[in-house]
């Protein structure tokens, strides 16, 4: 159940939470401390670039403190194992790709990529040899992204990659963000929900005026629409491209709704009396580090292309630029947030605006606290999980958002040229 919020007098209209939950969020300690929550790790989440996971080559990749090397097998196939050989500990990201396996570079232990060990060298054929490998993660890629599922791998097939049907369209083009932000997640969903800040961004799109038009929540997401007015300054041009507007028209208003469905984001603008959006942004906020104040963030920015043949390409990089620009502002900003919690060693912020209370609550409410021996071991939850090594599914080449099949037995030891082959 949620309901709809209106400010359209000026006043806030108290959403899904009750007033005595609202004011619990204004004393430290009141309430679990949201940046001590970590992100609920039963979501396909985007660990790489596709681009950058090349094929024979491996690549090192981290979600919330879990090393993982991804690998892309002679097959086309990508691959996610844990990055660490069941031998010695070496990181299996320093490996050399063989087929569609990956072995180790110190004592050259082979793994496929269901995480099972397929040979080790010197052993001789036969021999007994540990019964399992490393645990391996359920992949997929789409988008131009590489998805992992780093929590229960039961859950995986029933879990939906995000929808962006923008991505495929014709009359769309993508611009594809990969950046490392020092914050905790929490605080990304904060401010690009929050669109109050726009005077950080004075500079580059002069004074608007955004005008909160209401707002949805429900137990996984949070929806609020601004009416986004510019009302002097110096506008970028490439805002205007980006709007799909003409160079000329500054003054025009836009329809931007912000939507946060956990545990993604996305963002639209609609100029006035237009349709279709000018653009949709879709992100996720990956941690990195097992405390989570580090995020990754993967994002991609679907524009509509213009009329005119070829004019996106022309105002491709003025976008990338204007993008890039108010980016650095908001990273700033959030990272100036987490330096202050760090340093204050809890949560004294006194938020005032219930559209953030209420995305606080769905946050809390979908995460779960951090473990507090969550760095000792990555795969800490699946300790101990019969089913953790050796069953979990591959990501088949080009067939995006496929779950394929692994063999879950022992096979016999394969010869470097069946390994290669």
């Amino acid at each position: 159940m949620f309901e709809a919020l209106s400010a359209d007098d000026g006043t806030i209209v108290a959403g899904s939470m009750s007033g005595a939950d609202r004011r619990s969020d204004h004393h430290p300690g009141a309430i679990t401390d949201l940046r001590r929550i970590g992100i609920n790790p039963d979501f396909w989440y985007p660990v790489a670039v596709s681009g950058t996971v090349r094929k024979q080559k491996t690549f090192a990749a981290t979600f919330a403190g879990q090393r993982i090397a991804l690998y892309r097998g002679a097959s086309g196939t990508v691959y996610a194992l844990e990055d660490r050989c069941a031998h010695r500990q070496v990181p299996l990201s320093m490996g050399v790709v063989e087929g569609d396996a990956l072995r180790c570079c110190y004592h050259a232990w082979a793994y496929r990529g269901n995480g099972r060990i397929s040979q080790i060298p010197y052993l001789p054929r036969g021999a007994a040899r540990p019964p399992r490998g490393v645990r391996a993660y359920p992949v997929r890629e789409a988008y131009g992204l590489v998805f992992v599922f780093p929590g229960d791998p039961q859950k995986a097939e029933a879990t939906a990659l995000p929808q962006l049907p923008e991505f495929d369209s014709a009359a769309h083009k993508t611009m594809t963000f990969s950046r490392t932000v020092r914050c905790h997640y929490s605080f990304m969903h904060e401010n690009l929900l929050d669109m109050n800040h726009q005077f950080l961004h004075r500079g580059v799109v002069g004074r608007i005026q955004p005008t909160l038009l209401g707002y949805e929540t429900g137990p996984q997401s949070v929806e609020a629409r601004y009416l986004f007015t510019h009302t002097g300054g110096k506008k970028n041009r490439s805002a205007s491209l980006l709007a799909a507007k003409s160079i000329g028209d500054t003054t025009s208003p836009d329809v931007i709704t912000i939507r946060t469905a956990y545990p993604y984001q996305t963002l639209q603008l609609v100029p006035e009396n237009a349709e279709l959006a000018a653009f949709s942004l879709w992100v996720a906020y990956v941690p990195e580090d097992a405390e989570q104040r580090t995020n990754h963030v993967y994002g991609l920015l679907m524009i509509e292309k213009p009329s005119i043949p070829g004019a996106i390409h022309l105002a491709w990089p003025f976008i990338r630029h204007f993008t890039e620009r108010v980016f650095a502002e908001d990273r700033m900003a959030v990272e100036a947030e987490q330096r202050a919690w760090e340093e204050q060693g809890e949560d004294w912020n006194h938020e005032v605006f219930p559209l953030i209370l209420d995305v606080r609550h769905v946050l809390r409410t979908n995460g779960a606290p951090l473990r507090s021996d969550s760095a000792l071991c990555g795969a800490a939850a699946f300790c101990g999980n019969s089913r953790a090594a050796g069953t979990t599914p591959h990501a088949e080449p080009n067939k995006p958002g496929r779950v394929g099949h692994q063999p879950t037995v022992d096979a016999p030891d394969e010869s470097p040229d069946q390994l290669a082959g």
